[in-house]
This record gives C-alpha cells, structure tokens and sequence, in this order.
C-alpha cells in the first residue's frame, strides 16, 4: 500500500488554484450522499467515524478519485504537478504516479495472505483470476476472504494497491455488488435517481456503452457512499452479533433453581439421575445434561439470519452438551443457554425428580444483558500449556464443524452443507458460506490465537469444491 508521504508535493500543489476547489467538489460528492441518507452534517460524519479514520478512508480514496479525473478543460492534476514539479521527484514516485493516473477503484476479495509480504486480490466486479499483491502493512490485519475496495496497481515489476482502501462487511459489500447488477434492469428514470443518490450526472444512453472499468470509473463515489452510510450505522447502533445454539434458539442464559423437598438428600437426587444416560457426571454434585440424539433446529430456524452465529458445547463422544446440573445447598441449579431448552429442562426435571424437588424459579438473561452484567476481571484462566490449548481448541473445532456439515444452514436454503453441494449453484453457495465462516472466525479471534490459527482447509476437501477456495 502506497503511504501517504509519497504524495506529499502532489497534496501540496493541489491545493491550489484551480485544484482546491475540483478536489472540494469530488469530496463533497463523496460525502454528500450520506449526508442526505443519515441526515448528518459533514463535521457530523467526521465526528462520528473520527477524524484519523475519516483521513485515511473517506478522504484518501476522494483524494485519488480526484487524481485520475480530467476536467472540463482537459485539465489533470497529476499531468500537471509532473510537467511542472515532477522534476523534484523521484523515477519510482513519478511511475507511481502515472499508474495511479489511470487507476480504477473496484471491488476485491482478499485470499492468500502472507504477512509482510503480499496476498491475492480477485476482482468481484470485473472476474478474472485473483491477482498477487505484493504489500506490507495491509498485511497485518487482513483477514482471510476480507472484501475491500482498491486501487490495484502496476507499478514495475510489483503489482500494488494504492492508499485509499475501504474495508466492506459483507452484508455491505452485497449490497454493492448488487446495485451494480440491478442497474441495468432499472428503467431511465430510476437510473437517474440512483445517479443523483449517488452524486452523478448520467447519460443513460452513454453509461450503457461504457465498458465495466469505465463504468466503475463513474459510479467510484459509490463505493465511499456504501461503506460510509455502513460505517455510520454501526457507530451509531453497535451490533450485536445474532448468537443460536445447535438448535437454531436465540441464546439466552436461564437458570432454573428447584429447591429440595423436605427430607430429600443428595443421594436421593444422584440415585435419580444416574438411572437416565442423559445426565453424565461431572463432578461429585454435577452433571452434563446431553443430547442422545442429533440436535433438530427449531421451527423458526429458517427466518433467523444467516448471519447467525452458533455457539455450541460437545463432548469427546460427539454428544450435544443442552446444559449443566448442580447441586446445591438445598437446591438444584439447572443452567441452559435457551428459553426451549429450559422449558425441556425442567419438565424432563420434574418428572424424574417429582416429589424430591418443589417448583422452580427461574432467571434469564439476554445476551445484552450478560455483556452489559460483565465485571472488569475475567475469570482466571486455567493453566494449560499454550500448544495443548491449542490442540483441545482445534479438537473442539473438528467436532463441531464435522456435525455442522450434516446440519441445515439458513445460508444455504435450509440444506445441509454437503446436500448443497450436490448441484453447481449450490457448491457456489457452500463456498460463500465457507469463506465467511473462515473470515468471521478470524475476525473473531486475537492474531495468533487458536482460533485465528484454525485450518479450515479440510472442510473444503471434505466437501469437494477445493477449486473454488480461490
């Protein structure tokens, strides 16, 4: 990635006459879109996202946009700071200029990384094959299938991106990808309001024969107008990821505590459990309750968002961990992580148990309200060598994306991952779905952690459709 310090002069010189006032049109023309979208000022937008993040988003790609532009009057800003100050640079800034010159802002799906080194970048606008970007520092928080929005350049012998970059969510980026590709099914006058939403002035007739890079040339504001509007609401309405157990419930945290019926003893409850093989012993006064069969998802499970995120426990032998029994003084604590599974829970409770316990009471809590519940400290973790961490992680990770496979996934339809691969579009959309499993996981996770460090590659041969991890 280009720093911004190799263009230095050529900031300079643009702010001046004639350039100022071009370039505070086009950043304008970045900018008001999403002005218009989320009622906010432009001050109110800088605010929002902050001022350094704005400086190296939002103005650096209008900034760009600005540099490839000819006006009216034929007029380029980088043709004209090299005619009259390209002297003062040197041969490698003034290549990099005119490649930026003629550069084209699109839209990249990010794979192959090699830290400090470089990663590959597949054009999602215009195909082709993914093209190997030599780069340092974007490196280093990259993510696996990221889609950002770049410049990609030559520049010598090194293939490059330029400074402005925007790093799209995915729900953003398809949404980008497709406005493109319902554009030409709009009728003139509805390509006209796009236009105007986007801060163009369209001929319909002309924008018809452009070819994608000079259509991509101009829609570029388009690009901030998405990712800034995204950037906004985020900021605004931080979001709570959409967390399901194995079973497709919203996780909720209940606790249903039974006290003991006069007279009844610990013996008493754990001569009850033992006879019923879904309650394993943890602990002297604990047990797992498990599933003995395959978890079935719940009749909603097709509306929930395919966003979603499943958060499961399961023990070596492959069982569903549905939750914890503990028993007490003079209570028994049964701990689930859903409103059905409580209510399962405590009738599957009470009729073992019967007259051995009285009637329940029971607590819930939200995910919001865990978080917002959260002390200071974390727990103390416990102190297990860092490569045996890892091996106990991976393990667990194993096991559960191996059941995941034979799972139904809103994603795809409600099929399960290796029903859909069974067709051609259904092994293309299995592929997405792997791709932003793989991304939200190492999102998820600090760097270098197990979590970041888990291979998903055997999910790809085990599904046939290695060609298409590219």
């Amino acid at each position: 990635m280009a720093s911004k310090h190799l263009l230095q002069g050529l900031i300079k010189w643009s702010t001046r006459e004639p350039w100022r006032d071009r370039f505070e049109e086009i950043l304008e023309d970045h900018l008001l879109p999403a002005c218009d979208e989320t009622d906010l000022e432009i001050d109110d937008i800088v605010a929002t996202i902050g001022e350094d993040l704005f400086m190296s988003t939002v103005w650096a790609c209008a900034f760009e946009d600005f540099l490839t532009r000819e006006f009216d009057d034929g007029g380029n800003a980088i043709d004209d700071y090299l005619k009259r100050r390209g002297w003062k640079e040197t041969a490698s800034v003034r290549t990099y200029m005119a490649a930026l010159r003629n550069s084209t802002m699109s839209l990249y799906e990010v794979s192959d990384i090699v830290r400090d080194t470089s990663f590959r970048a597949r054009d999602l606008v215009r195909g082709g094959e993914p093209v190997l970007i030599s780069e340092r520092a974007a490196t280093r928080t990259l993510k696996p299938w990221d889609r950002i929005a770049a410049r990609v350049v030559q520049v010598g012998p090194r293939t490059q991106i330029c400074g402005g970059v925007l790093a799209f969510e995915h729900d953003t980026s398809e949404a980008f990808l497709e406005a493109l590709r319902g554009f030409d099914t709009l009728s003139n006058e509805e390509k006209q309001e796009l236009a105007k939403a986007i801060g163009q002035d369209f001929d319909d007739t002309a924008i018809a024969d452009l070819s994608p890079t000079e259509r991509l040339r101009a829609i570029s504001t388009m690009f901030t107008t998405f990712w800034l509007i995204d950037q906004i609401d985020r900021a605004e309405a931080p979001e709570i990821p959409d967390l399901r157990n194995a079973e497709g419930d919203e996780l909720v945290r209940c606790e249903v505590r039974y006290p003991l019926a006069a007279g009844t003893t610990a013996n008493d409850i754990d001569a009850a459990l033992e006879a019923y093989p879904e309650f394993r012993r943890a602990s002297a006064t604990s047990w797992s309750w498990v599933g003995l069969a395959k978890p079935v998802a719940a009749s909603d499970a097709g509306e929930q968002s395919q966003q979603s995120l499943t958060l499961e426990t399961w023990q070596e032998d492959g069982a569903l961990v549905l939750g914890n029994v503990e028993l007490e003084d003079k209570a028994l604590v049964l701990a689930v992580n859903s409103r059905r599974r409580s209510d399962r829970g405590c009738a599957t409770l009470s009729e073992i148990l019967g007259r051995r316990i009285g009637q329940p009471s029971v607590k819930t809590e939200s995910v919001e309200q865990v978080m917002a519940s959260r002390g200071a400290s974390m727990p103390k973790q416990p102190d297990i060598p860092e490569e045996e961490r890892c091996a106990i992680i991976h393990d667990h990770m194993d096991r559960h994306y191996r059941d995941t496979l034979d799972q139904p996934v809103p994603m795809l339809g409600g099929e399960t991952p290796r029903a859909a691969v069974k067709t051609d579009s259904g092994r293309i959309k299995v592929a997405d779905w792997l791709k932003m499993v793989e991304n939200r996981t190492a999102k998820s996770a600090a760097r270098d952690s197990a979590m970041a460090n888990y291979s998903f590659g055997w999910l790809w041969t085990e599904l046939g459709i290695n060609e298409l991890r590219r």
